[in-house]
């Protein structure tokens, strides 16, 4: 582990905030002497008395283990803080515990890159885990409402073990789920012989260690996901739990009959559903806050929706008025239309002409791309390969099972990169169904079709490129 992964480490175990870890690790970025406090504002493109204000939070959190920090009066409290960190950076015996998971960096990092408020959600929780000895919270909402994203900054924040079902990676198994917080576990709190228990034995032996005033707080996203046979808790979760040990979870909305969350009596148990009408004041106001970053602060759009903007004399504020209600509320409808404004793809509508809602931008984008006027197009071979296999497969294999140039699939590919994942895979770029929201928006076009002959030609030409695989 290299100085800068040590820091990040450190920043969540103190639970730092984001702009809090930023100073630190630019604060210690060299890592014999500190920057002191005007180069710091300089590096980060901040007030000194920002920079002061942000150290002094700092300070105030680490004196917790270094109450030097307290004691000391006056400047050079920067030098004791590097002093004691690099003293426990060189202990050997000092556990080395990742910020989080490796297989879940990417996404964490993708899903926190546009994050704008959501507080009344974590307020929530944190009251929660105030007044609770232990228990379960869940976070219900629909696609797009930004669960994964609240998870994702969770975890980023106070670098909690987690896990996120992936339903178009295959990645959510109960075995899977155990296998990584096992080890996320066995690796944090130093827990011996334990490679082979089950999650109520690790609770139970993380409890134990736990100090006055520590919380265990394990996040886990999309249960709506999980695959895994009828009659048992999701992910066999312990329906009892240890004091200080608690879950924080999201979901989709479902039927009571699904419900497959049971605890023993007296467990705390706690929803807060982002359809509630309780929250759409709150709702609305972080759809609006980033509309407004994205506009105005975001390196990538920025420039070219601002062009957009004045050259159709529009105001910032009518701008995110009208897009704020045509999103239904629904981040993930920001995250295809912002992005298609800034590209040029609507530069002959006006905002009237914008789709109303997740799906029916879906709609748009899909007769847009002549999806209706030329069934049976590669277009929509590629998609329902894609929708079909459900696990990341490189260009050369679409080709191969749609008997086309391997060219002309890679050029569809690119033509819906904004609904693809694409991932690196053993050396080999592969591709997958970027969300579950669209995911679903394909199965009910499959539905709706269903007679169509192009469903069991994908299905056959499938099943013939396996079966030329195995032989």
């Amino acid at each position: 582990m290299d100085w800068q992964e040590f820091l990040t480490g450190e920043s969540g175990r103190y639970e730092l905030s984001m702009e809090q870890t930023e100073t630190l690790l630019a604060l210690f970025s060299r890592e014999r002497v500190p920057l002191n406090q005007t180069e710091l504002s300089l590096t980060l493109s901040i007030s000194e008395p920002t920079v002061k204000q942000r150290m002094g939070e700092i300070y105030r959190k680490f004196s917790a283990s270094f109450p030097e920090l307290d004691n000391h009066q006056g400047a050079g409290k920067s030098r004791i803080l590097h002093t004691k960190l690099k003293q426990k950076y060189y202990q050997p015996s000092q556990p080395v515990v990742a910020p989080y998971p490796e297989e879940f960096i990417s996404l964490i990092e993708e899903k926190i890159r546009r994050f704008c408020g959501r507080q009344f959600v974590f307020d929530t929780f944190q009251k929660f885990i105030t007044e609770n000895p232990h228990g379960y919270f869940t976070i219900v909402g629909d696609a797009g409402m930004g669960k994964s994203s609240i998870v994702a900054k969770y975890v980023w924040e106070h670098k909690s073990p987690c896990y996120f079902n992936i339903l178009v990676e295959r990645r959510n198994r109960p075995e899977l789920f155990l296998k990584s917080i096992r080890r996320q576990l066995i690796d944090r709190y130093q827990l011996p012989k334990s490679e082979d228990a089950d999650l109520p034995t690790l609770l139970a032996q993380v409890a134990a260690k736990l100090t006055v005033g520590d919380r265990l707080v394990i996040a886990i996203d999309a249960l709506d996901e999980v695959e895994q046979e009828p009659g048992e808790n999701l992910l066999h979760l312990p329906t009892t739990l240890p004091d200080n040990v608690y879950f924080l979870l999201t979901r989709r909305p479902f039927n009571l009959g699904q419900r497959r969350l049971a605890v023993s009596p007296g467990v705390p148990v706690k929803e807060l559903d982002l359809r509630d009408s309780d929250y759409a004041h709150f709702n609305q106001k972080d759809i609006k806050n980033y509309i407004d970053y994205v506009i105005n602060t975001d390196s990538e759009y920025k420039n070219k929706l601002r062009k957009w903007l004045q050259t159709r004399s529009i105001t910032d504020t009518s701008f995110v008025e009208q897009v704020a209600n045509k999103s239904e509320n629904n981040f993930m409808y920001l995250r295809y239309v912002l992005p298609a404004i800034a590209k040029g793809y609507y530069k002959d509508l006006d905002l009237k002409q914008l789709p109303d809602g997740l799906q029916e931008y879906y709609q748009s984008h899909w007769v847009r791309m002549g999806m209706e006027a030329k069934p049976g197009q590669l277009m929509e071979i590629v998609l329902y390969i894609l929708l079909e296999i459900a696990t990341p497969i490189p260009c050369e294999m679409i080709a191969g099972i749609a008997e086309k140039d391997e060219c002309n699939v890679g050029k569809v590919l690119d033509e819906w990169v904004e609904y693809l994942k694409k991932q690196n895979v053993e050396g080999e770029i592969c591709y997958t169904i970027y969300h579950a929201s669209f995911l679903d928006f394909l199965k009910a076009k499959r539905e709706m079709d269903s007679k169509r002959k192009i469903f069991k030609e994908v299905n056959q030409r499938i099943a013939e490129y396996l079966e030329q695989g195995m032989d």
